[in-house]
């Protein structure tokens, strides 16, 4: 597998910032300060294609006047979800043709077998819906790797349900099986989704934050936490953004107290071929949890393929069921000759992911080196192909106002953390790299650091 390819593929953004403290507001004034001097970007960006499009009516002497703007609208659930900060990081990467290491998505290609096989099917006429919940043999493919992977065997026609990437499995899961007013526990800091389409479900949201340096479970504050109104506890390992990994025995607590408080567990698991320092262990393995729980994963992390956009949740069948209800009023169905293309992926020989693991480990070691080189407090990462670091050694009083020099005056892009916080101030402090790119284009960012930041 050659992990070094130069291929650029967009991809979308995280989290929003939180508006709902003082201190994200103020983080997220600076930011917008440094955007205006780029873009005329205003709310109008957002704004209804009708309104967008009525730039001018007539004056009452036949002459054209300017339309006056109409306020964007959006749902209440939704209003606090601004422009993600990828968006705006990446806007002042364009302006200033930054290094991009804050978006999770690999610039090389997948492997050339799973897209060969999606050209065979697309000639093979497989072009047409696909059935709802997944094409047979994606559906059994995904049954075969988790019983290679997990130990379980489930049925892949009443247990496995194809979405549009784990997002969509991550949203069919939550409006299928949240009500309004259900309590849902995430771990700070957390993939923006989660939030975003928590809120969609009229949830209410708690966050368990997880600290460095070593971001482990506050169990003993987790147990506080849960109440008779918890629905659900939502993990994700290994974890984005932090590169942490679940121990055994932070799973098994986080087991005991779901069955004991009859929780259900939302587990997303899509970088579990990217563990570098223990095998990953699904929730669902657990004694007594598969039960409960909804496990989710796609094709894009471990096949270089996010554009793709397959992805699926197992689950019992008694709780696929609401999977599926939302799944069937989201997108219905998923890429057809797309799917095929998964099945033969998942069905890989070993070796495919055992290179894919030492590739990988080398593009960590590589930034990571780096990063310490440069100056920064590196915090270990043993999953994902993320890499949190503290940005203190070089004097600013936050990560927005750390990213912001790093582009302008650096000509790298990372991505400030404290947006994947209920409370910003709890990672004020931390910034995120991504190891996903090619070694040319890792060291050339890692050159750039160590040339130009100066600890104070």
């Amino acid at each position: 597998m050659n992990l070094a390819t130069s291929t650029t593929t967009p991809r979308h953004g995280l989290m929003p910032l939180n508006p709902s403290s003082s201190a994200a507001s103020s983080l997220r004034r600076s930011l917008f300060a440094s955007l205006r001097k780029i873009s005329p970007l205003t709310p109008m960006a957002s704004a209804p294609a009708s309104a967008a499009l009525s730039t001018a009516a007539p004056a009452d002497n036949g002459a054209a006047k300017p339309a006056e703007k109409q306020p964007v609208q959006v749902a209440k659930r939704l209003e606090k979800f601004k422009t993600t900060i990828f968006t705006q990081m990446s806007m002042l990467a364009v302006k200033h043709g930054a290094i991009n290491l804050g978006q999770g998505f690999p610039n090389f290609d997948g492997p050339d077998f799973v897209k060969e096989a999606a050209i065979k099917a697309i000639n093979a006429g497989k072009n047409q819906y696909a059935r709802g919940y997944g094409v047979p043999e994606l559906n059994s493919a995904v049954a075969e790797r988790f019983l290679k992977d997990s130990g379980l065997q489930v049925d892949p026609d009443k247990e496995v349900t194809v979405t549009s990437g784990c997002t969509e499995a991550i949203a069919a899961t939550i409006l299928g099986l949240i009500n309004p007013g259900d309590e849902v526990i995430l771990f700070a800091p957390f993939y923006d989704s989660y939030e975003a389409t928590l809120s969609m479900a009229g949830a209410d949201v708690k966050a368990i934050t997880l600290r460095p340096p070593d971001f482990a479970v506050p169990l003993e504050e987790l147990k506080a936490a849960v109440s008779k109104n918890t629905r659900a506890i939502m993990i994700n390992t290994p974890h984005n953004p932090t590169g942490k990994m679940f121990t055994r025995e932070e799973l098994e607590f986080i087991a005991d107290l779901c069955k004991e408080n009859d929780v259900l567990l939302f587990a997303d698991e899509v970088y579990d071929k990217l563990a570098f320092e223990a095998d990953h262990i699904s929730m669902a393995s657990i004694p007594g949890m598969y039960e409960r729980t909804v496990t989710m994963n796609s094709l894009g992390k471990t096949f270089s393929l996010t554009g793709w956009k397959i992805g699926w949740a197992i689950a019992p069948p008694h709780l696929t069921w609401g999977v599926r209800q939302a799944h069937s009023f989201l997108t219905f169905a998923t890429s057809t000759p797309m799917q095929s293309a998964a099945a033969a992926a998942l069905r890989a020989p070993e070796s495919y992911f055992e290179e894919l693991k030492r590739d990988y480990g080398a593009k960590k070691a590589l930034l990571v080196d780096g990063l310490k080189a440069a100056g920064f407090i590196v915090y270990p990462s043993s999953g994902t192909y993320f890499v949190m670091v503290d940005h203190t050694p070089f004097g600013f009083d936050n990560d927005i106002e750390f990213c912001e020099y790093l582009i302008r005056e650096v000509g790298v892009v990372a991505i400030p953390p404290s947006v994947f916080y209920l409370n910003p101030e709890d990672g004020k402090n931390l910034v995120r790299f991504t190891f996903c790119k090619d070694d040319d284009t890792l060291r050339g960012a890692v050159d750039r650091m160590k040339a130009k930041l100066r600890k104070k």
